[in-house]
């Protein structure tokens, strides 16, 4: 396989850099305003000199570098943006798996020979990226998925590298944390330290073990760390399906807290599958008991396909009400059957009052994902929603 991962650089922040040169040089910082609760979404690589990251909460962000620039995100802009992004990719090949608004894989096994070769792609989608819209990415070339995962962080910012074999990857990351590795993350690497591999190496050295200790996944960190990944690259529907959870912790008994919860979790799928263009026919519900040995009970229910908040959520309850009342430990809701074309059954709201009402409904809907795009997916929230995110906060 010939894979490119293309990573955009400090995505949000250079937007708006972009439209503001004269932030250019100045620690910019995307997401809550000081003094507002929320978290960074993103940031200037003069912020990140100050130790700000990611997901990092806005009053740590604000007691590391006071002196930044705080702007909320400016949805509208960076989907429009995305657009452009993802218009150059598919000139290359039609096998792109967009990961999110400004990180993405080709596969371009099929058509490198029109255009040179993989690397020359790769060159390519940089130069045309700065020219059309003012932005640079990192651009990694490899044999596999991973390869051209690492090879694209490996240079960053505005950096190019290349993994052509297994031997190349163990070579460059034999020596790194265990996190190197696709799939391990904080737990799954305490776990792995705690009989004392630590390493890729260790991995290496120990990968019987390593191939005993996590079920399934035991098997995938050994060959990932051998260089071994057969994972392929997939289109928006080519994906099975797109999930989301919360774990509590502590047990959940209150059902109107499990449904405001599900609310939130909807409103969030809801967000993540319009801006992809896609509709969901199929809505699980995934519950953990803490009661029964952590047991997983998933329940769901096939119907017309939709992306709207309203739709899932009402299927979301309704089957959470059919499912044991018991202490919850963990809840989310996964959509399936995604498509590109919504599909609905021809009934007497398509007439008459019941059409307008649909069409001041979308107009409603529409509005609603404009001004996500535009501030950010939490700029409305019902009550509901509002007294479950109060509720998480203080558990």
């Amino acid at each position: 396989m010939q894979i490119i991962h293309i990573d955009m650089d400090a995505f949000f922040a250079a937007v708006e850099i972009r439209d503001n040169p004269e932030l250019a040089g100045k620690p910019v910082i995307i997401g809550s305003l000081p003094g507002e609760r929320g978290v960074v979404s993103t940031c200037s690589y003069e912020a990140r000199v100050f130790g700000v990251r990611s997901a990092m909460p806005i009053s740590e962000a604000y007691r590391r570098c006071p002196h930044g620039v705080y702007l909320r995100p400016n949805g509208h802009k960076y989907v429009e943006a995305s657009r452009q992004i993802h218009k150059i990719w598919d000139k290359y090949t039609d096998i792109c798996e967009h990961i999110s608004l400004d990180e993405g894989f080709l596969d371009v096994t099929g058509s490198a020979h029109l255009f040179g070769g993989a690397e020359n792609i790769a060159h390519e989608i940089k130069r045309r990226t700065l020219e059309e819209t003012g932005l640079t990415c990192s651009v990694g070339v490899g044999y596999s998925m991973m390869s051209a995962k690492l090879a694209s962080e490996e240079k960053k910012p505005d950096g190019f590298f290349k993994i052509p074999t297994a031997e190349a990857l163990r070579e460059l990351i034999i020596d790194r944390s265990v996190r190197t590795i696709y799939g391990v993350g904080a737990k799954t690497a305490a776990e792995l330290a705690r009989v004392g591999i630590t390493t890729v190496r260790h991995i290496l050295e120990n990968h019987e073990i390593v191939r005993a200790m996590f079920g399934k996944q035991g098997p995938q960190i050994a060959d990932l760390a051998h260089g071994i990944d057969h994972r392929r690259v997939m289109t928006p529907i080519q994906h099975k399906s797109i999930g989301t959870e919360t774990t509590f912790q502590t047990d959940i008994t209150d059902v109107e807290y499990l449904q405001d919860v599900l609310l939130l979790i909807a409103r969030r799928l809801s967000f993540d599958i319009q801006c992809q263009g896609l509709y969901a026919s199929t809505i699980t519900v995934k519950v953990i008991y803490a009661k029964t040995n952590m047991k997983i009970v998933t329940r769901a229910k096939t119907g017309d396909s939709t992306n709207k908040t309203r739709d899932i959520y009402n299927t979301a309850v309704e089957i959470f009400a059919k499912m044991e009342k018991q202490p919850v430990r963990l809840i989310g809701i996964t959509l399936s059957g995604l498509t590109e074309t919504p599909t609905a059954q021809l009934s007497l709201l398509d007439t008459g009052a019941g059409a307008e009402e649909n069409q001041r409904q979308e107009k409603i809907n529409k509005a609603m994902l404009m001004l996500q795009q535009k501030h950010g997916r939490n700029i409305v929230k019902t009550v509901s929603e509002l007294r479950a995110e109060q509720r998480m906060d203080e558990d």
